[in-house]
């Protein structure tokens, strides 16, 4: 360890700065072995990076790389609305099944099987939410069809 030069009394001269003790918070300058191996193997194993610095960038691939997947990157977003919107709203679901089946033909996603239940369930439920409607429509004709006589 060095000191910085001194007069005879062991004050640091002027403008030269006193040594401070190492602080308790400041980062080693290298890390601790690992468990079950010797400071001394660990030194002799070439270091990766040091502590502090962040890690290397991945090499730069090719232009044009970034963007919108063009197939294989799940199922298609309209196929999976289909079918939530078959729960939400019917009729939307169907709109978007039709529309998710052509560009599932087109453009060759996945998520076809996803679209064809969008559509059944949609179908369905409109077709329930109809036959409801037009109940309660005749119930409501038929009751006031009676001009509040029993039989």
């Amino acid at each position: 360890m060095s000191h910085p030069p001194s007069d005879e009394s062991g004050q640091p001269r002027w403008g030269q700065q006193p040594e401070q003790p190492p602080s308790p918070y400041e980062r080693p300058s290298e890390p601790p072995p690992p468990w079950g191996q010797p400071a001394e193997e660990q030194r002799q194993a070439p270091q990766p990076q040091q502590w502090g610095q962040p890690p290397p960038y991945p090499p730069q691939g090719p232009y044009g790389q970034y963007g919108a997947p063009t197939g294989g990157g799940g199922p298609n977003v309209m196929a999976i609305l289909s079918l939530v919107f078959a729960f939400v709203f019917a009729p939307a679901g169907i709109v978007l099944g039709h529309l998710a089946k052509r560009q599932i033909r087109q453009t060759g996603d996945e998520g076809d099987q996803l679209a064809t239940w969008g559509l059944v369930l949609s179908y369905a439920f409109t077709v329930i939410g109809l036959l409801a409607c037009c109940g309660w429509l005749a119930f409501a004709v038929w009751a006031g069809s009676h001009d509040g006589t029993t039989y």
